[in-house]
């Protein structure tokens, strides 16, 4: 009775007397690859198994490159999760594919939802049905090496504000031996990484667009504001010369290995930079384009229930989900993972309002954006591709730009239902 009732104190926000008691039952939570994500769900399940002794969970992780090719074919089998960790922009893709039940409205009551959650929550909303909840929610910033600013003659704790003031503080720190080639980057540049949102839901705003017209089935940065910021973004390489696509494979590892000053990545990153001996770092806002305009990019990872879930399974499932979509285990996720807590509430405190790492982050979900994907594997590529055509092949920008809306719009028709 002890072990019940600290775990509705837990549970902000849902009645846990909507859900029978489970008996004996192991469930199966699902998510992909990510050092940091995993520990962390190892300790919410072993809190969680704490509290509910007659439920096991067993999670079960993927690589990310095979995660949903794995969901897919395991729900085709009928061997699928019964809770399971999608990105937002899958969810058209896993509801047409059967792979998800709409919450029960009882246990997750909408008025709670919408009253708790950050607004971007309703990108998992559907028609009157909400599919998944985030545990965390994620914004982008600047993440900067302070040790190479000072060996660049500038100032550590006065990291760049503007796009302007960016491109010079990257111009200072970029390295080339005798040859031209690259050692160290002023600024990452990776659109495989973050900077495929940053070209869409930052510099396109920046320069006056939106990247997408009509609930994100129109594409809209065929226009001069697209032009603008993809010349912005090629020139960087081109002629600027301040980062190169490729350079050390991944832009975080650049970053982490001491060979870029700069480098644009998401909340989700800060476990895994928290292990850096060798230099300290700092974070701020992205930047701001001259007229003072900021934009930014917020997205995030939601726990679905399995729609092949059924009876004692369910009934835990659902207890399950409630307690990774509590406050308490934001707490854990914030701390192990160092993504935002999906509940305002949890999330803007005055520490971590005030917090230099955390603060930069939590201003940026003021002013972001989330882009309602229709195949997000496939848009993130077609922006890749887009990129590549230019620093790769030489494609002119205004060319390239014109394929990639092309390519896309047929992207998003495709997946309309």
């Amino acid at each position: 009775m002890r072990k019940a009732t600290l775990l509705a104190g837990l549970i902000a926000g849902f009645s846990l007397t909507a859900f029978n008691a489970a008996q004996a039952v192991e469930i199966e939570y699902w998510q992909y690859v990510f050092d940091t994500r995993v520990k962390a769900m190892d300790q919410l399940i072993a809190e969680f198994q704490k509290a509910n002794p007659d439920i096991t969970v067993k999670q079960v992780t993927f690589p990310y490159a095979d995660y949903q090719t794995r969901v897919i074919a395991a729900n085709m089998s009928g061997k699928g999760p019964d809770v399971v960790q999608l990105f937002y922009g899958w969810l058209d893709k896993f509801a047409a594919g059967g792979i998800l039940q709409p919450l029960p409205k009882d246990a997750f009551p909408h008025d709670k939802i919408e009253g708790e959650f950050f607004p971007i929550v309703k990108a998992m909303k559907r028609g009157d049905d909400y599919y998944g909840l985030p545990t965390a929610v994620r914004s982008l910033a600047l993440f900067y090496n302070k040790k190479l600013f000072t060996e660049a003659g500038l100032d550590p704790n006065n990291p760049p504000k503007t796009l302007d003031e960016f491109v010079a503080a990257a111009q200072k720190i970029a390295k080339h031996d005798a040859a031209g080639n690259l050692t160290v980057a002023g600024s990452t540049l990776d659109m495989g990484g973050q900077d495929h949102q940053w070209w869409r839901e930052v510099l396109i705003r920046q320069y006056g667009g939106e990247p997408y017209t009509d609930n994100d089935t129109k594409v809209a940065y065929n226009s001069d504001a697209g032009l603008k910021a993809l010349n912005f973004y090629t020139s960087l390489q081109l002629e600027k010369k301040i980062g190169q696509a490729g350079f050390m494979d991944e832009g975080q590892a650049a970053f982490r290995g001491g060979k870029a000053g700069m480098t644009i990545d998401g909340t989700f990153r800060l476990g895994s930079f928290k292990t850096i001996k060798d230099f300290e770092w700092g974070v701020t806002e992205l930047p701001a384009n001259a007229e003072g305009k900021r934009s930014n990019y917020a997205s995030y990872f939601a726990n679905g229930i399995g729609a092949k879930t059924k009876g004692d399974k369910l009934e835990a499932s659902k207890k399950f989900l409630a307690y990774i979509s509590s406050p308490a285990a934001m707490d854990i996720w914030l701390k192990t993972v160092g993504e935002l807590p999906a509940r305002r509430s949890a999330a803007l405190t005055d520490a971590n309002l005030k917090d230099p790492v955390f603060g930069p982050f939590l201003k940026g979900l003021e002013y972001a954006h989330t882009t309602m994907f229709k195949d997000e594997a496939a848009q993130r590529q077609n922006a890749i591709d887009m990129v590549n055509r230019v620093l790769l092949e030489k494609q002119p920008v205004k060319d390239s730009l014109s394929q990639a809306a092309e390519a896309e719009q047929e992207i998003i028709d495709a997946a309309k239902p």
